[in-house]
């Protein structure tokens, strides 16, 4: 049998998104490869013994830190779960308790600086691509995820009032976001030139390049790279949310606009950023 194919389709089935399919394959193909290895054979099902041998391989053979781990236990537990809906296995062998206890850092995990991200958009703007500079705008300002921003689609926004519906959170919840004026600019100036695209009649989302018509995530990711070494998507997304608490927004408030399922995440970034906690510890 096909599992990691078979699994796939399960997740499919269960409306998974693109990139938490991606991360299961990834998690259980290793898996895979550590059973043929340590076996000489194919994995037959999940067995507890082995689990446990391989949380333990993770530890102290790869020496991974506590976090991924937990994923890949995450993964196996809903390998597990499929196995168990379509009759492969009766028994669930992967507990709750298998994961690793992690103490909540205390660091914001925003790693870039203002300065590093204001020096980045102006480069953006610089390079006169006017969808590219109101990506990293939108992200910048309202710290929408990569996904998301990829997926609003031109009746999801109105740029008279500043709002925008996020149809496709986290979890598939919604949510409004709220626009500033430099993302209402950069919208603007690059609706002018949108319908210069080849895709542009037939497509109903923002953001598109000359051969399709929903601008793809790896083109983003290489527009970020060709500008900055350490401004990322992800961390435009940091940087919102500690730029956010900085000035004045409250902590419901970011949480809201950046899609925070729990406050408790948001909270993170009032805590300074590793290299000021690090420069306070010098002050002991």
């Amino acid at each position: 049998m096909d599992f990691l194919n078979e699994f796939t389709a399960y997740l499919q089935k269960n409306t998974k998104s693109e990139i938490t399919i991606r991360g299961y394959r990834q998690d259980m193909n290793q898996y895979f490869q550590w059973f043929h290895n340590s076996y000489g054979k194919e994995c037959p099902a999940l067995y507890r013994e082995n689990v446990l041998e391989y949380v333990s391989f993770l530890k102290n053979v790869k020496r991974q830190n506590a976090k991924t781990i937990n994923r890949k236990i995450s993964s196996l537990s809903k390998f597990n779960s499929f196995l168990i809906e379509t009759n492969i296995q009766d028994d669930n062998v992967v507990d709750k308790t298998d994961m690793l206890k992690v103490q909540t850092s205390y660091a914001s995990p925003t790693k870039v600086t203002e300065i590093e991200v204001k020096q980045f958009l102006q480069n953006v703007l610089e390079s006169s691509n006017k969808r590219n500079y109101a990506i990293v705008v939108l992200i910048a300002y309202t710290g929408l995820r990569i996904s998301e921003t990829l997926a609003v689609k031109l009746d999801d926004f109105n740029l008279q009032t500043g709002e925008c519906i996020i149809r496709n959170g986290k979890g598939d919840k919604q949510r409004v976001v709220l626009f500033n004026s430099k993302v209402i600019l950069a919208l603007r100036q690059y609706l002018k030139v949108r319908d210069k695209y080849s895709t542009a009649e037939n497509s109903p989302y923002l953001f598109i390049s000359k051969k399709r018509d929903r601008l793809d995530r790896t083109v983003v990711n290489r527009i970020f790279k060709n500008f900055s070494n350490s401004v990322t998507p992800h961390q435009l997304r940091h940087f919102f949310c500690s730029n956010g608490i900085e000035k004045g927004l409250s902590i419901h408030e970011v949480a809201n606009q950046a899609g925070h399922s729990n406050v408790h995440t948001t909270l993170l970034y009032t805590n300074p950023d590793q290299e000021k906690l690090k420069n306070k510890m010098e002050l002991l």
